[in-house]
């Protein structure tokens, strides 16, 4: 799971997701392997996907990185002390595809976030050979941020599964016709449009999507 950027709901959808795959039987898990920003002492993000899936492995396999500062992965990490290991987010990765039929595996910001001086999220994803949900922040510049994060996606080699539209402002202009531009250029199928409902819950949005 993906995102335009940082806070467009890489997390709702990952978490409405989970609950749908759960409702079908499946069983699931949702995994941050890298969480930049503690606050109040927890990562909130962390603690949503744990409360969306329905097994309870390991932290260490959930989250393997746990940076404080709410920054870009490698500057926190720096601060920290800590170097981001692709390697140890692999070995968390096969520990979780042991356990749970589906692992929801979110990102950290945008698709090409760097986690050190040589990877960054996009190399996290070809390691794993996931394909790719976008999910896209519908607000003023969404286009170019969508369709540079698709092209980005498919540069690296990796299936885009999917793309979702998550209403970010209650009052953006065009945005029917921004849903439909997107619709024309990126090859890829619109899993669902999540309309501006801060106060929803994930099981609602779960409805609002079609798994790809």
């Amino acid at each position: 799971m993906t995102g335009t950027d940082t806070n467009v709901g890489k997390t709702t959808v990952s978490c409405a997701l989970l609950h749908e795959f759960a409702r079908r039987g499946h069983t699931t898990v949702g995994m941050k392997p890298v969480a930049a920003g503690r606050e109040n002492g927890v990562w909130q993000d962390v603690i949503n996907l744990q409360q969306a899936s329905n097994i309870t492995p390991p932290q260490a396999l959930v989250n393997p990185y746990a940076l404080t500062a709410p920054i870009a992965p490698h500057l926190s990490a720096s601060q920290d002390g800590v170097h981001i290991e692709l390697a140890v987010i692999r070995q968390a990765y096969d520990g979780l595809r042991a356990q749970a039929q589906i692992v929801i595996v979110e990102g950290a910001g945008g698709f090409l976030v760097p986690l050190n001086d040589e990877h960054d999220t996009g190399d996290l994803a070809k390691l794993l050979e996931l394909p790719v949900i976008l999910v896209i922040g519908m607000r003023l510049g969404c286009l170019n941020h969508a369709l540079l994060s698709t092209h980005a996606i498919r540069a690296k080699g990796l299936v885009l599964a999917g793309w979702v539209a998550n209403q970010l402002e209650p009052d953006m202009l065009c945005l029917a016709e921004n849903i439909d531009t997107l619709r024309m250029r990126i090859p890829a199928p619109l899993l669902g449009v999540l309309p501006f409902l801060p106060s929803a819950g994930v099981e609602k949005f779960a409805g609002l999507l079609r798994l790809p």
